[in-house]
Formats: C-alpha cells, structure tokens, sequence
C-alpha cells in the first residue's frame, strides 16, 4: 500500500517548477527551503549516470539535510545509503551526494567532476567565488539529464552581498533574470544565455510548520529587531552580525528616518571632501563627500573600481584612477570649480616598494592628504554619524544615485577573529574610504549633539 510522504506547498511548488539555471528560494526562516532542495534532487534519479550534489558549507550541518533524506528517499525502498561515503545509489545507479565546503579552496576538491544538479543550502554562507567555481562542475553526467543550479537562502553571512545582488536586488521577485555571454570559438562569436530568479518564501507560506508549531511565530517576533525583520519577513537589508543597524534607506521618508536622499545642487558654500581606498585586484573606492554648515556629510558621487564580479578589482594602475577623478571632477555640476580636499588610506605614500600610489596620483594632477586609519574609533565615528537626531535626521546622507555604497554598505558584518571590526574579507573598501573622512571630522554621539537648528536636506536655501 503506497503512502504520501511529502506533498509541496504553494511556494514550495512554485520553486520546484522553475526551467531558470539558477534558483534561490526562500529568504526568510520557516518556508520549507530544505524539504524543497531534497526533494528537487530527486527529478532524475530514473537516470543511470544521474549524478546530484547538496552543499552546506560545513559537514555538522549536512545532519539534517541528511536526516531529511531518510525521510523522503523511503520512497525508494531499494535505494541504499552509504555512510562513510555520504551519498545515496537509487536503483537506476544514480547518486545524489551530500558534501561540504568548509574551508578556503575547499571547491578544488570537485575538480574534474560533473553533477547535473548542484543545490546549495544557506547560500550566504558560501562566498561568490565558490558558489561561481562549481558552475563549471553543474554538467550533464551523460545524455538527456537536466543541467541547473538551486538554492536557498537567509539573510546575513559572508555571501549576503553578493547574493543579495546576484538575486534579491536583479530583478523583481518572480521574475527571470537573463544574463548575456559572448564566446569566441573556431566557428566565431556565439551569444549565450543564462537565468536566473528568486522565489521568496517566508514561514507564512509554510501551513504545515504553523499547524503543527503555532509558536514558532511569537519565536521569531521574540528575536532581537534586526533578526525579527530578517527572518520573520525576509528583509535583505537587516540581518544577524550586520555592523551598522542604523542603516536606513526608505525610498519614501524624503531625509527623515532615512539616510539615503533623491540628489540635488550642492551649495556653492558648502566644503566638498573626497575619501579614497586604494585597491587593484580587489575593488578601489572614491567618494566625493558635500559637508554643510553643520558639518553633515552627503555622498554625493562615488567611483568604484569593480568589474561587477563581487569584490573583484578593474585593475587599474594609480595613473589611471586620478585621470578618470580628474574627469569627473570637471564635469559633475556639484564639483566642476571647487577646491576639492583629498583624504586617503596612509598606505598609499609607502615608497618601501618604489614610488608611491599617491605620488603616481599627484602626477596626474590629485592629491590627497593621509587619512587616519584608526579602524575601531573610525567605526564608532560612522556610527556615529549614522545615529538620527529626535527630528529623524541623521549626519550623513547618501545620494540614491551612489549605487555601490547602498549596495555594499549595509551587507558588512563583524570579523570572527575581532568581535569589534568589520570583516575585511567582504567589500568593505568604501566603508574604509568612509572611515577616513569621517576620521577628518570627528563627531560625538547623538546625544551631545544637535544644540542649535539643523540643516534641512530637503531645502537647498
């Protein structure tokens, strides 16, 4: 006598019936992302060279995935289940796998091997470069299988930039997402095409785990504000381990309670300062920084050398970055005849290796004073600056049009090796250009502050 072991939801069985080549489902806690990606590997197990692999990024945490597979695979009473080995052999000969990717480099291991089906579960643990290495591993095992990619995810974690940008902010959710390619080959330039979506799911689409849990919401709404807004309703910008909760951007707050502002011109009076971080193989930062009369910053421009890999530098020589500052220093309304004052990582003037960055700059015609590099007192001056004063408004605003600072800033998260700092192994290269200009202008906390009327943002008087 057959019995139903598994029976998808709504959101579930959206998720499972995407043709993209790449899926993230979920985005909050409780939607029933792990059942999905179990489930999903079990499409082609009729195919003899069948071969699926699931991934979470240490073995520990491959026990419930594991355990959830017992479960569901009982449908195929003949199936067998190695231990030592991690993978389970369907009648057919094929193999669904359950592996890690703890540690640096890890992904080396799957070198020279193929899956038709990759699943990563908590994708924001995995960092973008091991995520995109296993592309070249999804191949068909043999003819007729189905090549793709799924995964879920949470808010927060190493990877939560980077996926967050890969399918959260890419487009709507729901809705594909292609990705263009141009390869040469003996027969000449071919275009191909890639795509991707998201589905979101939060623990209100998950029927099953509220009838047989009710309290698993008054857990969740229990969780400190950050957690509550991440994993109760899957918001991307607020997340465990984030470093500046203060982090606001309400499109629709017009400079109240918000710290990102539609741009405007720039008063002739006000002091323009512009931040930098050096970078060749990983990301360089500019911003040019507006400072009112009450000493508020405003991002008003940035440069970001980025190829749109996350955290993979342009490679562009000193030279070449104080030509194109140059640039736009000529031709940005809010900066074309100002006197501009640069202020940069100290690392810049090292000549223990040859002429320094800045002295290569400086011969374009850009300089820039030593910044200082104090990490945890300039973390407490962006803080600082990030706090809202009682009417809602904040010491430093960031023009909506500086893209790459409202993508990257909000997705750093503390180090593991220094509770106090942020974790340099993300984007945190215009944080660091940040610091330095904040460093210039030291603030005390919101509480000492705001003793006389403050600047209203939304007046250029």
């Amino acid at each position: 006598m057959s019995r139903l072991l598994w029976q998808p939801q709504a959101k579930q069985a959206e998720f499972l019936c995407r043709f993209e080549d790449e899926a993230l489902y979920g985005g909050a806690a409780g939607g029933g992302k792990s059942d999905a990606l179990v489930i999903e590997a079990l499409r082609q197990v009729d195919i003899p060279w069948y071969r699926a692999l699931i991934l979470r990024k240490t073995v520990p945490q491959l026990t419930e995935l594991i355990d959830k597979s017992r479960r569901y695979y009982a449908a195929f009473p003949q199936a067998k289940y190695s231990e030592s080995g991690r993978f389970w052999t369907f009648p057919s000969g094929a193999r669904i796998f359950f592996c890690s990717m703890q540690h640096p480099r890890d992904w080396f291991r799957y070198q020279g091997l193929a899956y038709d089906y990759i699943a990563f579960d908590e994708l924001t643990h995995f960092s973008w470069e091991e995520y995109s290495y296993m592309f070249s591993r999804n191949r068909a095992s043999g003819p007729g299988t189905r090549v793709y990619i799924r995964a879920t995810a949470n808010p927060g974690g190493v990877g939560h930039n980077w996926v967050k940008a890969r399918f959260i902010t890419a487009g709507a959710p729901g809705e594909t997402v292609w990705e263009e390619f141009s390869i040469t080959s003996p027969e000449g330039v071919q275009k191909r095409r890639r795509s991707r979506i998201f589905i979101p799911s939060t623990v209100f689409d998950n029927d099953a785990l509220l009838k047989n849990d009710p309290d698993y919401l008054s857990r969740l709404a229990a969780l400190p504000e950050n957690d509550r807004r991440a994993l109760l309703y899957g918001d991307w910008d607020s997340f465990s381990g984030q470093v500046f909760t203060a982090w606001r951007n309400d499109p629709a707050a017009e400079g109240k309670n918000s710290h990102v502002l539609a741009p405007f011109p720039v008063p002739e009076s006000w002091k323009i300062l512009r931040g930098f971080d050096f970078g060749y193989s990983k990301p360089f930062s500019v911003g040019w920084y507006a400072v009112d009369h009450d000493g508020r910053l405003y991002r008003i421009r940035e440069l970001y050398g980025c190829t749109g890999t996350p955290n993979e530098g342009v490679r562009w020589e000193p030279g070449r970055i104080a030509r194109e500052i140059s640039l736009i220093e000529k031709d940005d309304p809010n900066l074309k005849g100002r006197f501009i004052r640069g202020i940069a990582d100290p690392s810049i003037f090292d000549e223990s290796r040859g002429e320094s960055v800045a002295a290569m700059m400086e011969r374009e015609g850009i300089f820039f004073d030593r910044g200082d590099n104090s990490r945890i007192a300039g973390k407490m001056q962006v803080h600082n600056r990030l706090e809202f004063d009682e009417k809602g408004v904040p010491m430093l605003y960031v023009f909506s049009t500086c893209r790459h600072f409202i993508r990257t800033f909000p997705a750093l998260i503390y180090s593991s090796s220094n509770v106090e700092d942020v974790d340099t192994a993300g984007e945190d290269h215009i944080y660091d250009e940040l610091r330095y200009i904040c460093m210039e202008r030291p603030l005390n906390p919101a509480a000492k502050r705001y003793e006389r009327p403050v600047f209203d943002p939304l007046s250029t008087d």
